[in-house]
């Protein structure tokens, strides 16, 4: 779970990095400090099954409201990620083994819950010979076998140093959607996702859809790092190429003085413009606001995005 440790102590291989001033937010950025209690209910059940979401270990800004009305992102093999990307408030370090119980765990949440959509993710796990992608397979499983009318997305790490079987391992589970972040333009990689390769994690968008052309795609980037316009479009283009279904853009929030600075705080206009953009290079759904994450109203965006593919095909 999330805890309370200084950046120093939290991310010991950004303390020798110097510190970067955090900017005031904007009005249309700032939210209500969770409470309430649906938000205490949902906090209980991730208590009573231990398990960790990301909605508290990356901080993320919505985690009242999400957590409020019965949602949550299930962060799966622990709290503690291999990596060291600069943008990330989770904590780095060498992980725990796998708990072999957690997937069970996980879809008794879900059950609880009652969750029509539900997200799954993990930290980054470099130590494990697949990367946990048969671990991700069993919580799929354990889902479908304990809360059958539940669909199913996870937001995947890279499998960088696992071999290609990893990822058909996820995938041979079928969720309903398969999301993995690229984060940001290939000209940031190597300050912002150092241990990550950008026409790698490209590549497994469109592998995907390639071993199940009928798993929905989806990835997502955060603007406000330093990229400029013509960047995003240029990542949105790779993604179509790769025949991505579903973007998110949201903007970068510096979770600690430690942290990568925010070059700028995006406009809800250059938003809208954006998913204007992206509609018109053939996205079945985009979410680009200041507050979107990948997995905020992830359950209505799969309504509308499954909607949408239906409309695609009657079209054709």
């Amino acid at each position: 779970m999330r805890d309370l440790k200084i950046p120093e102590q939290r991310h010991p291989e950004k303390a020798h990095r110097p510190d970067n001033a955090q900017p005031k937010k904007p009005e249309w950025i700032r939210v209500r400090a969770p409470s309430g209690e649906g938000y205490e209910a949902t906090r209980e059940i991730m208590r009573t099954h231990r398990l960790a979401t990301v909605c508290e270990e990356a901080g993320c800004p919505n985690v009242g409201e999400c957590w409020s009305q019965g949602h949550a992102t299930m962060m799966i093999m622990g709290g503690i990620c291999t990596r060291g990307c600069t943008f990330c408030n989770v904590a780095t370090g060498k992980p725990e083994a796998l708990d072999v119980f957690e997937p069970g765990r996980v879809a008794d949440a879900v059950k609880k819950l009652g969750l029509n959509h539900v997200v799954i993710t993990s930290v980054d796990r470099d130590d494990i010979e697949d990367g946990g992608a048969e671990h991700f397979a069993q919580t799929i499983r354990a889902i479908r076998h304990r809360a059958p009318d539940t669909t199913i997305e996870v937001l995947t790490p890279d499998f960088l140093k696992c071999g290609p079987e990893a990822l058909d391992v996820v995938v041979a589970a079928r969720p309903d959607v398969f999301n993995h972040n690229l984060e940001t333009v290939p000209g940031l990689y190597p300050e912002v996702r150092p241990g990550a390769r950008y026409f790698h994690s490209l590549r497994i968008l469109q592998r995907v859809k390639e071993i199940d052309p009928t798993i929905f795609t989806k990835s997502g980037i955060m603007v406000g790092l330093g990229e400029d316009r013509q960047g995003v479009m240029q990542v949105m283009d790779d993604m179509r190429a790769a025949d991505v279904d579903f973007l998110t853009i949201g903007q970068y929030l510096q979770p600690t003085p430690k942290h990568h600075r925010v070059d700028r705080f995006v406009t809800p206009e250059e938003f809208a413009s954006y998913e204007k953009a992206a509609f018109g290079k053939g996205f079945l759904m985009v979410s680009a606001t200041p507050l979107t994450r990948s997995s905020y109203h992830a359950g209505d965006d799969f309504a509308r995005l499954r909607a949408a593919r239906e409309r695609q095909l009657a079209g054709t």
